[in-house]
């Protein structure tokens, strides 16, 4: 019996039609490192004694507000550096439209646009490609969002249309009765372009077979304040003379135990009845059946007793304590981009829904902070935080800064410095005798002269 004559008696439609071939897929997202690295290649790089160079951008290439910048591979952790900046100038126009019924559109003063600074850093897992999408989009994201919502940033007369009625993009009233301010509606457009850029992640992640995600901490300076967004475990702290104030705080499963635990309270089936959301001090075992012990559910900030369930034996949602805490065993974060195929292993547990990309955001008004010549805001990846506590870095930067005044390429420097500090080398060791073997990457931001520096890309 022929093969032919089988398949025309399951398909009454004759033969079966010939295989297509596969869609072609998009080609994966290509490794590069930050453009404003270009010509500081591993030549120029200062060697360590382990061969892995600390990269810096090259003598002469400014970047916004004459920062400082500075880089270091993994003690091979991965074939490629996870972690990705960027920084620039954004450029956003001022336009208002009429409405859709006038048929005609009304732009309002084109040529007028906001000026604002941008610094970015993005820790890869799981492989680059969502740190370098996240550092090729977000800025463009950012801008779009600003430019959404710019009536609220630049007060303007309403425009009029041509009948004679108000163009109005908001209601002032509304504003008022709210007590909107233009910060909130900064804070809003930050917290939407992290959205946006985590679908762009996603879609381009599944176009291309590639997987993975990546925090994301940004720094925008807009209006005479200072936006740090950050979504993730990285750090930014704003470093003065008599102060060291953090900017951001760190997302982790601990961090963010009792949202993590909540959604698993309203949506128990994403746990798929192999995790137990409680917490307990310690990982139950067989022997702890019908025993008492101390408990926490998302509804407490405190402690309570229970008698041990069979149910309590799962894996714990949230396992580990510091920075070994695991949600569902899998991911040290709890918030970032990207990760949209992300499961837990030999399951079809998927950790995305438990994941936020909206970030916190912080605002320092740098107008009213008087800064002086050697204040700073330090942005880093986990690697250097690891090492280094804020006090230290502070005191580094401190005992580094004033004597290098005249030096233009001060604030890089100290950005190297602080990479090899968590490598065992430099003046000051690092803390607790430490060496970071993770990814490092350090933005130093100087806040004192803002906008001389040119813009980077």
């Amino acid at each position: 019996m022929s093969s032919g004559w089988l398949r025309r008696r399951l398909l009454p439609g004759g033969p079966l039609p010939a295989p297509r071939p596969p869609a072609p897929r998009a080609s994966p997202v290509p490794y590069r490192r930050p453009r404003f690295l270009r010509g500081s290649g591993a030549a120029d790089a200062p060697r360590r004694r382990d061969h892995r160079p600390v990269r810096s951008p090259a003598r002469g290439r400014q970047l916004p507000w004459d920062a400082g910048y500075a880089e270091i591979i993994n003690a091979d952790k991965s074939e490629f550096n996870e972690d990705q900046a960027a920084c620039g100038q954004l450029s956003i126009r001022r336009c208002a439209f009429g409405t859709e019924e006038d048929q005609e559109w009304l732009t309002l003063c084109p040529e007028e646009f906001l000026l604002g600074h941008y610094w970015a850093l993005f820790d890869g897992h799981g492989g680059p490609a969502a740190a370098i999408v996240a550092a090729n989009t977000l800025h463009s994201c950012l801008r779009r969002q600003l430019e959404a919502v710019v009536e609220g940033l630049v007060p303007t007369h309403p425009p009029m249309n041509l009948s004679g009625r108000c163009v109005c993009p908001s209601d002032p009233q509304f504003v008022e009765e709210k007590g909107i301010r233009a910060e909130d509606v900064v804070i809003g457009a930050l917290e939407n372009a992290f959205r946006e850029c985590d679908e762009l992640i996603g879609k381009e992640l599944e176009a291309t077979g590639q997987v993975g995600g990546c925090t994301a901490l940004v720094a925008v300076s807009l209006q005479g304040k200072l936006y740090v967004a950050n979504a993730g475990d990285s750090r930014a702290i704003l470093i003065q003379r008599d102060e060291v104030r953090p900017l951001s705080a760190e997302f982790t499963p601990e961090t963010e135990r009792q949202r993590i635990q909540q959604l698993a309270f309203v949506y128990p089936e994403l746990l798929a009845g192999e995790f137990t959301r409680l917490e307990f001090p310690r990982r139950l075992k067989g022997d702890d059946l019908g025993q008492k012990v101390l408990f926490r559910d998302h509804h407490m900030s405190g402690w309570s007793y229970k008698h041990v369930e069979k149910s309590d034996l799962k894996y714990p949602l949230i396992h580990g304590q510091g920075r070994q805490a695991r949600l569902l065993g899998t991911l040290a974060v709890s918030r970032g981009l990207g990760d949209h195929q992300l499961r837990v292993l030999d399951t079809d547990i998927q950790l995305k829904p438990f994941l936020l990309s909206v970030p916190q955001v912080t605002v320092l008004d740098t107008g009213q902070l008087e800064p002086q010549e050697d204040d700073v805001v330090v942005m880093a990846t986990d690697g250097l935080w690891d090492v280094l506590s804020n006090e230290q870095v502070a005191r580094l930067a401190r005992s580094f800064l004033p004597g290098k005044r005249e030096d233009p390429h001060r604030f890089s420097e100290l950005a190297q410095m602080l990479i090899h500090c968590t490598q065992g080398a430099g003046d000051s060791p690092p803390g607790e005798g430490q060496v970071s073997y993770d990814d490092v990457s350090v933005f130093v931001i100087p806040l004192h002269n803002q906008g001389h520096g040119s813009s980077g890309h």
